[in-house]
């Protein structure tokens, strides 16, 4: 079921641009001179954009906001426009239209007016407000505050080049404590595609630490010809790194942001949607056929952001100012959804009616039919992921709420600084939600790992239409899964061959084509060799993406993986010995389990009444299993997974040779927890396992 819930955290914009109400002549708060007149409008200043309010007039369809240019006396210096126009489906709220106009140079001075309109009939004008718009933030005399992007210093006439967003992202490196920047990768041309790393005092020293913060990552340039929000990811990002703002400190103290301004170099230097390759990478975000997308997904797995925004530009001029979407298909899980959903429409909706801007589902108005469910798109794969996210688009046109944007410094502008505001309330809803961020996540990994219900190869959730009149018309349309494209008995494991694992392939660019193994690597699957092929077992947290890409009734699948099922199930009384690849579903075995080397052992919803034990094993993998004896695990050569176990005795990892981390997330162990001299540390995820005797060594802390 949807929530919605009241933001604990209001918003303030980041630093010193005040959100300051500029003072209303006394006439303006008397009952209106005229019929019909608009009064008691107020305005209020943000970064790069203004926020309107009045009272509304009874009968009136609409209003139209006007913007004059005035000199310190209030002396106008350019000609009367109509900036904007207000319609009911802006916003949750009727009772208190704003409006945010946007477009302007930030700094300069102007006066506003607002009028209501019967259809097209004009009504008077309200008394005009007069002020100041706020400057672009940072301190000019301060070092690191003065940094501004080409962007900035041209006013948008020109957007920031590669070779100046290198040296701005150095430059605030150098400057700010906060910051580190990384190279997560290259592009195709060989680009550095950098990522800024943001914590307070100083962000933590590994992607592992980093993780630990429950982090929040926002991709700003997937598509090379849609740059504003990249402008606005680069602002955003030297204001986080100097401000003082008691918000800014709260949040970088509690959470790590990472922010990857360019994605797609290479595309943004020819200003195209795809890679230099033609490729559009927010197609391949599951398949990583190129090194951008496969840097992309590197970062997810070593950083896990539990939270991400994904900035895109939008061409229906019909749309609001701020169409966002949830991941949508149908194999993520529910938790993560609906999480999605309440970010979206229980804060950005309820933000936006607060400060004027107009966020609304995919298309708003005009319909939305791209992307649907494909998992090959980034909202999708995260939320895969177990990501709470969105997709954000920026109108590309001002259209018909945005009448004065034919002027590209305009269009820009607002683009740009309707980005910096989402991207701002999306840090404020992580602060503020981030226990409901985590917990979503935690019931995501564990519902996954129960490999649980039928699976889904193409089709979304439905995004029901927000009650009248907001946001307009058209929710995403329906995308009801074909029947040729469920699997209703979903297997254990996908088993592939040497060659589908090793082989060569030609589905990238020339010079970077990786294998299959290569990229479920850089998913972070685990996978275990026997003696006939490899598997990849369904029970881990990614259970939902797995079939996409191994099951040959995948739309755009990676290989044609044959399909394991369970090899026992039901009730086994005595000893089970594991000597190839066993898999346990809804078992229940009543004696000692022992794997034999080079064996693996996968079980889910199984009962397990006596030890487990596994020395020089493949893999061992169980989730949603209840044990009562000990489990210990040792010399295991490829895979280890304990996920949402209830376990009745000692739990000891210890000399493990796996280069895949091992997975010790939210179980439950009634005795000790103790893990040595694996080569690579076990992780929890950052989902707790409730211990109640001691934990030792590497699994000290988990």
């Amino acid at each position: 079921m949807r929530r919605h819930r009241t933001t604990l955290i209001a918003l303030s914009t980041l630093l010193a641009a005040s959100l300051t109400t500029l003072a209303t002549p006394a006439s303006a708060q008397q009952a209106a001179a005229e019929p019909n007149q608009v009064t008691n409008l107020t305005v209020r200043q943000g970064d790069g954009y203004a926020t309107l309010a009045w009272q509304p007039v009874d009968g009136a369809t609409d209003y139209q906001i006007e913007r004059t240019p005035v000199d310190a006396n209030g002396t106008p210096t350019g000609a009367a426009t109509v900036v904007g126009i207000w319609r009911p489906n802006r916003q949750i709220n009727q009772q208190s239209p704003t409006f945010a106009d946007a477009g302007f140079n930030p700094g300069d001075r102007f006066q506003w007016r607002v009028r209501a309109r019967f259809d097209t009939t004009e009504q008077p004008y309200s008394t005009p407000v007069t002020g100041t718009t706020t400057a672009p933030w940072g301190n000019p005399n301060v070092p690191g505050e003065q940094l501004r992007t080409q962007w900035e210093t041209t006013h948008a006439a020109q957007y920031t080049s590669d070779t100046e967003e290198y040296a701005y992202t150095a430059a605030i490196d150098q400057l700010s404590d906060r910051v580190r920047v990384v190279e997560i990768g290259r592009t195709v041309q060989n680009r550095p595609i950098n990522m800024f790393v943001i914590g307070y005092p100083t962000p933590p020293a590994t992607p592992e630490a980093v993780a630990a913060t429950s982090p929040a990552a926002i991709n700003c340039n997937v598509h090379g010809n849609e740059p504003g929000d990249r402008e606005a990811c680069l602002i955003m990002a030297r204001q986080l790194a100097f401000s003082t703002d008691p918000r800014v400190t709260d949040l970088l103290s509690h959470t790590t942001v990472l922010i990857v301004p360019t994605i797609n170099g290479d595309g943004r230097a020819a200003n195209t949607r795809g890679n230099s390759t033609g490729q559009d990478l927010n197609r391949d975000y599951s398949l990583i056929r190129q090194p951008e997308t496969a840097a992309y997904v590197n970062m997810i797995r070593q950083y896990r952001p539990v939270a991400g925004y994904d900035g895109h530009e939008f061409g229906n001029s019909r749309a609001g100012d701020l169409p966002m979407l949830p991941p949508r298909h149908q194999n993520v899980a529910q938790p993560i959804f609906d999480e999605s959903m309440d970010m979206i429409e229980g804060h950005m909706y309820t933000k936006g009616a607060e400060d004027g801007w107009w966020p609304c589902p995919y298309g708003c108005d005009g319909g939305g039919n791209v992307g649907l469910g494909e998992e090959t798109i980034l909202r999708n794969t995260l939320g895969l992921k177990n990501v709470v996210n969105s997709l954000l688009e920026l109108r590309s046109s001002g259209g018909q709420t945005r009448p004065d944007e034919g002027n590209a410094a305009n269009n820009r502008r607002r683009k740009t600084f309707s980005a910096l505001w989402t991207f701002q309330q999306f840090l404020d809803y992580h602060r503020a939600h981030q226990g409901d961020i985590n917990a979503a996540r935690a019931d995501a990994v564990t519902f996954q790992a129960s490999n649980t219900g039928r699976l889904v190869f193409r089709g979304s959730r439905p995004i029901p239409a927000h009650p009248a009149p907001h946001p307009g018309s058209s929710p995403p349309p329906i995308d009801a899964p074909p029947a040729d494209l469920i699997l209703d008995n979903a297997p254990c494991a996908y088993k592939l061959t040497e060659e589908q694992y090793h082989g060569a392939r030609t589905d990238g660019p020339t010079g970077a084509v990786t294998t299959a193994a290569e990229r479920i690597a850089d998913h972070g699957w685990k996978v275990v060799k026997t003696a006939d092929g490899y598997y990849v077992p369904l029970n881990q947290p990614e259970r939902g993406l797995i079939p996409l890409l191994l099951d040959g009734q995948g739309v755009e699948n990676l290989v044609d993986g044959e399909r394991i099922y369970p090899t026992l199930t039901g009730r086994r009384t005595g000893p089970l010995t594991v000597t190839g690849f066993a898999c346990l579903d809804d078992a229940t075995v009543t004696g000692p389990v022992t794997v034999r080397p080079g064996a693996a052992l996968v079980a889910t919803g199984t009962t397990i009444t006596g030890p487990v034990n596994a020395s020089g094993a493949a893999g061992v993998l169980l989730a949603d299993t209840k044990v009562t004896g000990p489990i210990r695990v040792t010399g295991t050569t490829d895979a280890i997974s304990l996920i949402d176990l209830t376990v009745t005795g000692p739990v000891d990892l210890s000399a493990n040779r796996t280069d895949n981390q091992p997975l010790l997330v939210g179980n439950r162990v009634t005795g000790p927890l103790a893990c040595a001299g694996n080569t690579t540390a076990p992780t929890n995820l950052n989902i707790r396992n409730t211990v109640t005797g001691p934990r030792a060594g590497q699994c000290a802390t988990l």
